[in-house]
């Protein structure tokens, strides 16, 4: 699956064109690397975000052919949350 057609199914972002956006810019890593919009996602793969102050790190766990809205937060696993500073 792409990165971020993973992104959006999972709802970890909001819209794919945001998700894209957000790869090209970026502001995800897979695997440590800085992830193209199309890089393939695999069960195991690290992926981290950052989304304005917000830090996230979360590992893939499941993959379905078309999930729905209630499987999407079982498709990873939060390894790691953390929120910056206010401004």
């Amino acid at each position: 699956m792409r990165l971020d057609v993973f992104l959006k199914q999972s709802r970890l972002i909001k819209r794919r064109t945001v998700a894209r956006e957000a790869c090209e810019r970026g502001l995800v890593l897979l695997n440590g690397r800085v992830g193209k919009p199309a890089s393939e996602v695999k069960v195991g793969d690290t992926i981290a975000l950052t989304l304005g102050s917000r830090h996230l790190t979360v590992q893939v766990v499941s993959l379905p052919e078309s999930p729905r809205a209630a499987d999407a937060t079982g498709m990873y696993r939060t390894l790691a949350d953390e929120t910056g500073p206010a401004v």
